[in-house]
């Protein structure tokens, strides 16, 4: 079965870093103004503050390919959403359907005047010839082909951000929040990265009672805001 290339990110590690915005950036050469990928952070400096990585989710219905004029977007066979520069207008229609405010333009002004789109292409570069120079001057480096998962995954110094097979990534995050200590929820540190005080592994797997927990703490407690 062919792989689903996607995205994840962890909130509960993400620190705002931007390493993976600086990785994207420095591996893809991308013009100045275009960020293929950005870190944006919720309830800025009150309890429950998140950071996410945010860039194209490479979706499998993606509302970009549906609206786009000249049928520039397309899917690979891993399931990576990719666009030929050579067809696309500059129209603008995949940046408002786009939830994710994915695609970017080189230059400002009204659109048809801001040049071609420019988006994360999950390091799969285009539909020039692999790793060919016209490729990357036009996509940025195709990690792809080398047989690499994209720069800003393997940059990241805590793991938030995960990339690869769909089912691969999906069973390593639902394996995180299983010891994380509230079953499904995300809550939990002090399970997911701390030590029993008399040693031995930890108690929680998400399927047996949580001896080693505090009822009224606020990583156990849905109803509550971690601090």
């Amino acid at each position: 079965m062919t792989a689903r290339m996607k995205f994840i990110c962890d909130t509960e590690r993400c620190i705002d870093c931007n390493g993976c915005v600086t990785a994207c950036k420095n591996e893809n050469e991308t013009p100045w103004g275009v960020n293929r990928r950005r870190v944006v952070t919720i309830n800025d400096g009150i309890p429950g503050e998140r950071s996410v990585s945010v860039a194209c989710m490479h979706c499998t219905d993606a509302p970009c390919l549906a609206v786009c004029p000249v049928n520039c977007i397309y899917h690979t066979e891993d399931g990576i959403v990719l666009h030929s520069k050579d067809q696309c207008i500059g129209c603008g229609y995949c940046y408002y359907a786009c939830p994710f405010g994915a695609p970017q333009f080189p230059e400002t002004g009204m659109f048809n005047h801001r040049g071609k789109m420019d988006k994360c292409t999950f390091c799969s570069g285009g539909p020039e010839p692999d790793t060919s120079e016209a490729e990357f001057k036009k996509y940025g480096r195709n990690r792809i082909a080398e047989g690499k998962l994209p720069a800003c995954a393997e940059m990241c110094g805590t793991k938030a951000l995960i990339g690869g097979d769909a089912n691969v990534i999906a069973d390593i995050y639902r394996q995180r929040v299983e010891t994380r200590g509230y079953g499904p929820e995300l809550w939990g540190w002090k399970i997911a990265y701390g030590k029993p005080k008399r040693g031995g592994d930890i108690k929680a797997t998400g399927n047996a009672p949580r001896e080693n927990q505090n009822l009224k703490d606020s990583q156990n407690d849905a109803g509550r805001l971690p601090t």
